[in-house]
């Protein structure tokens, strides 16, 4: 759903991008987000390849554009 989220404009998918509910709290999202950011950050796939890399990238480009559209929105 994480994914998905990332490829499709909606208004929920910075949420769905950081697998949250709507609604969640501050404290939240910035735990979801370390969370992504580990699992996504391009130095964890680099022994796989630069293709592997290159999608990590894009993932994890998505992911902070997810934190700091919620970071406008909430104010914090």
């Amino acid at each position: 759903e994480s994914i998905k989220a990332m490829f499709y404009d909606s208004t929920d998918n910075a949420y769905k991008i950081l697998e949250l509910q709507k609604g969640a709290t501050p404290q939240d999202i910035k735990k979801a987000y370390r969370r992504m950011a580990k699992k996504y950050h391009p130095d964890k796939v680099q022994h796989l390849g630069e293709e592997h890399q290159k999608g990590a990238e894009e993932k994890f480009r998505k992911v902070q554009e997810a934190y700091e559209q919620l970071q406008k929105e909430l104010s914090f």
